[in-house]
């Protein structure tokens, strides 16, 4: 067996908080328990939030955290490239469609049809899943937007990908942290159908998450991801999109979260707590780790 990879890929959108903390920690932790590598990606695709400074803050505490890294340090904004090959692919499959409807017409168009008693159905993030234009707009209004300058989503037709590759589709769950690393996995099954026609890209951003992580963990060799229980449910479309695009299928491990005190998942746009704000206000090592559990 190959010297498993591992990665922490944070966006330089904010500072880094506890949440950051333990994922980088447990990632570090792994690595070397499993004698393997570690390394680091900047998820930079949003060029509006993410800036130079907020990467060099970023940098610094990865620094302070005592996370050592293995190889270069890749940036998607670096990687436009591969996600527009990868996007090509999928639209000479025929998955790929434009999308014209805005968030407060989906947000509209869900609140008219629950008025009357029925419910719109959810992706497991809980957003509504996407209606289709059809749904709200007039043929003219989707002729005007489709010859227009209009703004547009990229979506896959989750329907037909499923039929190409098949609904039956797996991944293998393994531990995240201490004794769990070397435990046997477990066969879990993937819901992608549940997620709808997500999107893969805008018209003013190359790729969406789900279609650059997998572009991005297959480009580094990346062997294990190990990331927060938030994400495992977007696994389902991950692995969807892998076998469409003929990319190999890492080790999952998706590790506990670190909430806030009314039990929601930290966030940078919450202002949660930052890294930097705790080491300025005396936290050191042994205090981090020990609000982390470790």
């Amino acid at each position: 067996m190959t010297a498993p990879v591992f990665r922490f890929a944070p966006s330089p959108n904010g500072h880094l908080h506890l949440g950051h903390a333990l994922s980088a920690l447990l990632n570090v932790r792994a690595s070397v328990a499993l004698s393997g590598q570690f390394l680091l990606r900047i998820e930079d695709i949003d060029q509006t939030r993410c800036t130079p400074v907020l990467e060099a803050d970023m940098i610094e505490d990865l620094d302070w955290l005592g996370v050592p890294i293995d190889g270069p340090v890749i940036r998607q904004s670096e990687c436009f490239p591969h996600y527009r090959a990868a996007l090509e692919r999928l639209q000479d499959l025929g998955l790929v469609y434009p999308a014209y409807l805005t968030r407060a017409e989906i947000k509209r168009f869900v609140s008219d049809y629950e008025a009357g008693g029925q419910i719109w159905p959810r992706d497991p993030d809980g957003a509504p899943r996407y209606p289709g234009d059809a749904a709200v707009l007039s043929p003219d209004d989707l002729k005007e937007r489709s010859s227009s300058d209009a703004a547009f989503a990229l979506r896959l037709d989750m329907t037909r990908a499923l039929a190409l590759v098949g609904s039956d589709l797996t991944w293998n769950e393994y531990g995240s942290e201490g004794p769990d690393l070397f435990a046997a996995p477990y066969a879990q099954t993937a819901n992608a159908d549940a997620w709808g026609d997500v999107i893969l890209a805008r018209k003013d951003t190359p790729a969406s998450y789900h279609l650059a992580v997998v572009v991005d963990d297959a480009r580094q060799g990346v062997t294990d991801v190990l990331r927060g229980k938030d994400l495992f449910e977007a696994t389902s479309v991950h692995r969807v999109l892998q076998q469409l695009l003929g990319l190999p299928q890492p080790r999952y491990r998706h590790h506990r979260l670190i909430l806030a005190e009314d039990g929601r998942k930290l966030s940078k746009c919450n202002q949660d707590t930052s890294l930097r704000a705790l080491r300025s206000a005396g936290l050191g090592h042994s205090g981090l780790r020990r609000l982390l559990g470790l």
